[in-house]
């Protein structure tokens, strides 16, 4: 496994990126009001997330503004829906899907778990939708510092079944795993809510078609 830094990827494909915005919270929980889950448990947690990000505005996303924030993750999938990559976490020594904090210069929530996933992954990777595809609120060991809860959203995306992961500063290891046999390390209820991520692609009427041939 090659251990250089990933190199600048170009992000290919998207037909329904927003447009930029100065708001991504609020932008997010508009986004959110209008996304009818598959989950009935996902609907009600979607509910939660709007309040969230309407009590604390464009905070709800600035990891500085408090211990409980908005984060993205992207689960980069093969097109045929078989296999996931995932990085091995150094802080919470597990495996697990791709992603992070928002950063000031991402668009979106969506936009920074995109560009998490070229970072993290190094592979290019095709945006499925810029629309959630599941979400996870989660409290966090004190190994994560200051963070105490991520209210994490997650998005899909597609890679190349061949394309070559190239680990990076922020990971030990990254991999393509089979979804049906999935390494043991992974964070409790992962093997859930993967599953659940594969029923919300396939509920949309999609069986691995990215965005760019929507």
């Amino acid at each position: 496994m090659p251990t250089e830094k990933s190199p600048h990827l170009v992000l290919t494909g998207p037909v329904d990126n927003p447009t930029p915005t100065d708001a991504p919270g609020l932008a997010l929980a508009g986004t959110l009001a209008a996304w009818t889950p598959a989950d009935t448990g996902q609907a009600a947690l979607r509910d939660e997330y709007v309040a969230f990000v309407a009590a604390h505005g464009e905070d709800a996303w600035r990891r500085d503004a408090g211990p409980e924030h908005l984060t993205g993750s992207c689960f980069v999938l093969t097109p045929d829906l078989t296999r996931v990559l995932l990085c091995f976490h150094r802080k919470g020594l597990f495996w697990v899907q791709l992603g992070g904090h928002v950063e000031p210069s991402d668009a979106s929530v969506a936009a920074g778990a995109f560009r998490e996933a070229r970072e993290e992954g190094g592979v290019v990777v095709d945006p499925w939708s810029w629309t959630p595809a599941d979400l996870d609120r989660h409290a966090l060991a004190s190994a994560f510092g200051r963070c105490r809860v991520h209210w994490d959203v997650g998005f899909v995306a597609f890679a190349a079944a061949d394309a070559v992961p190239v680990v990076s500063d922020e990971s030990e290891d990254v991999a393509w795993w089979p979804v049906d046999d999935l390494p043991e390390s992974v964070p409790p209820g992962f093997r859930e809510r993967l599953a659940g991520v594969l029923r919300e692609v396939r509920s949309r009427g999609v069986s691995g078609t990215p965005t760019g041939s929507l």
